[in-house]
Parts: C-alpha cells; sequence; structure tokens
C-alpha cells in the first residue's frame, strides 16, 4: 500500500520504527499541523518519507496515495477520516474508531458505499498470541469469571491535576481511561465473546473526564470487569477463569507478550508465539494485504467487530454520564 501517515505524535514515531520490516508499505506521505513540520522533516529524511505537508486537502490530492493511515488525536479521528473516504483512499484508523457511535456507523455506511477498505488499528485483533488463546477459551470448561487490568499511571497526570489540559485528558478531545486504554480490553473481550447483555460503567471522573474507571459486562452465564487507569499504576496482567481451567494473559492487552494456562493452581502450559517484538506488526502486515487484495469480505468482518465495540463505548460512556466530544 502506498501510504500517507496523518500525524506526527508518538503512536507514528513509533510504528514508523518497524517500517523497514513491512515490505508492502511505501511511505509516500506525511501530514501534520506547520508546528510539526521540523518533526516531520526529520521523520522524512529518517524514514526516507517522499513528501511533507501541512494541508490535509492537499496531501490527499496526492495521487501516489492509496491509504491514509490516521494517527491524529481521537478528537479528529472522523473528520480526518471521513475526508479521506470521500477522496477516495483507504483508511487505517487508530483505535478508538471515533469518540460517539453515530460517527462511526456514519465512516463505516460511508466506506462500503465507496467500496473502499476500513479498518481500526486495534493491535490485539491480530495478535498471533490472540488467535492462539481464543483456541484455547474452550478448554476452560463454562467461562464464570473474566478480569481485565490496564493502569498505567500517565505521564501527563501531574500537569492535569495542575490544571493543564491535555488532550489525553481533554473531554473536549476524546480523552480519558476509557478511550485511552480500556479500549484494548473491550476489544479483547468483544473480540472473544461478542456483545454483552448489558453495559456500566462506574468511573473516578474528574473535571469531566475518566481518569479511570471499572466497566462492568454481563454476559449472561459469566461475568467480566474490565478496568483502566491513568491516575494509578498496578500489575498489568488479565485472567479469564472457568469450571476447568484459567488464563492468565502476561501484560497489557494491546500487546499480549504471552499467557499462561492453569488448571487448579497448576500451571499446565506457557504460550508465546509472537511472530515479531513490535506490537503493531503483525496488523499492518495484515493491512496490507487486504488493501493489496481489495479483501472487503475481511474489511465488513473487521468493520462489524468495531461496531459492536463502539456500541459498548458509546452505552459506558451513557451510563457514566460522560459527555466526550
Amino acid at each position: 500500500m502506498k501510504l500517507l501517515i496523518a500525524g506526527a505524535g508518538f503512536i507514528v514515531q513509533d510504528w514508523l520504527t518497524i517500517t523497514k520490516d513491512l515490505k508492502d508499505v511505501e511511505l509516500m506521505a506525511i501530514v501534520g499541523t506547520s508546528n510539526d513540520k521540523e518533526i516531520m522533516e526529520k521523520l522524512q529524511k529518517e524514514y526516507g518519507i517522499q513528501e511533507v505537508y501541512t494541508d490535509y486537502d492537499k496531501a490527499l490530492n496526492n495521487a501516489d496515495v492509496d491509504t491514509v493511515y490516521v494517527g491524529v488525536p481521537n478528537f479528529l479521528h472522523y473528520s480526518f477520516v471521513k475526508k479521506a473516504l470521500n477522496a477516495g483512499k483507504n483508511v487505517i484508523c487508530e483505535k478508538p474508531f471515533t469518540v460517539k457511535y453515530a460517527e462511526f456507523k456514519e465512516l463505516k455506511e460511508l466506506a462500503l458505499e465507496k467500496d473502499l477498505v476500513l479498518v481500526e488499528a486495534i493491535t490485539n485483533q491480530y495478535l498471533t498470541n490472540y488467535k492462539e488463546l481464543k483456541d484455547k477459551v474452550e478448554s476452560l470448561g463454562p467461562v464464570r469469571i473474566v478480569s481485565m487490568n490496564y493502569s498505567q499511571y500517565s505521564h501527563r497526570y501531574n500537569a492535569f491535576k495542575e490544571g493543564k489540559v491535555l488532550p489525553v485528558f481533554d473531554p473536549k478531545k476524546g480523552g480519558g481511561a476509557l478511550m485511552d486504554l480500556n479500549i484494548y480490553n473491550i476489544h479483547f473481550l468483544v473480540g472473544l465473546f461478542g456483545m454483552p447483555k448489558s453495559v456500566h460503567y462506574v468511573a473516578n471522573i474528574q473535571r469531566n473526564v475518566d481518569t479511570s474507571g471499572m466497566l462492568l459486562l454481563d454476559y449472561g452465564d459469566f461475568k467480566a470487569v474490565s478496568i483502566a487507569a491513568k491516575d494509578c499504576a498496578a500489575p498489568v496482567t488479565s485472567m479469564i477463569e472457568g469450571e476447568d481451567g484459567t488464563i492468565v494473559v502476561n501484560g497489557p492487552a494491546n500487546v499480549m507478550d504471552s499467557f499462561d494456562m492453569y488448571h487448579g493452581n497448576e500451571k499446565t502450559e506457557h504460550i508465546d508465539d509472537k511472530v515479531y517484538p513490535h506490537r503493531m506488526y503483525e496488523e499492518f502486515n495484515e493491512f496490507a494485504r487486504m488493501i493489496k487484495d481489495h479483501d472487503m469480505d475481511k474489511t465488513k468482518k473487521m468493520l462489524n467487530h468495531s461496531d459492536k465495540v463502539m456500541q459498548v463505548v458509546q452505552k459506558a460512556c451513557d451510563n457514566a454520564g460522560l459527555e466526550l466530544e
């Protein structure tokens, strides 16, 4: 795929480190604000990006580009994706897809109407370890309890406490723990178990944004709790508990370094089948294949998955009284 990168922040810079190993990705251009120009020119030299733009409309007019990777702040996802689709480009959008479910639904319909690939860059759905875990869940017998935790003290939280408003804690920019961290847990759970019967979000809300919270999902025969925090830290691990065994996931749901199988109190198996050290490698390899093959069946499958996730997110926001923009 011939890629235009939208954004020059941390996630884009992190992803660029693996592009040398993504054989089907050509870095055609990068676009950002005028304040980003210096860093974009540095990235251009370091990674061989062909063009640098500070005007998104001009960047979209680049006829050599067939795909846009949207790595801008959350509140800009909707407008950037919509413009790219209307320009006839395939789109890879960073998580969360959008801030509101209605926005996602509109983008989904637009992509399918225009017969374009639109996917959410959500690592765990493409990791080999996650696929292996899905195959192992049945061996646990009836699942009864699932607990997810992604608690990570944000390096921006001290500034937030001092009264500074940064995007990651700004409700007007789609900030908060649900959108930034718990989104990975939600994808993990929905990918395994589908839509829950009910959604409740109990959040610690400061200045109209959730700095941490517990998402409670009722699946009927079992319950799931999904914790995410940006105002405190804890060992990051998750468990799926069944009548016949337990799976313990080592590390956050977006990385899934490995997982362990337990029967009773005995660890019976340690599984680590990752194919590349960086979490984003497998998803972008698959995105490149989907675009090369114009795989609309896989596109629809992944959009349907993201649809369920965004419904859960919207219900969580509504339940907690969060009004993100």
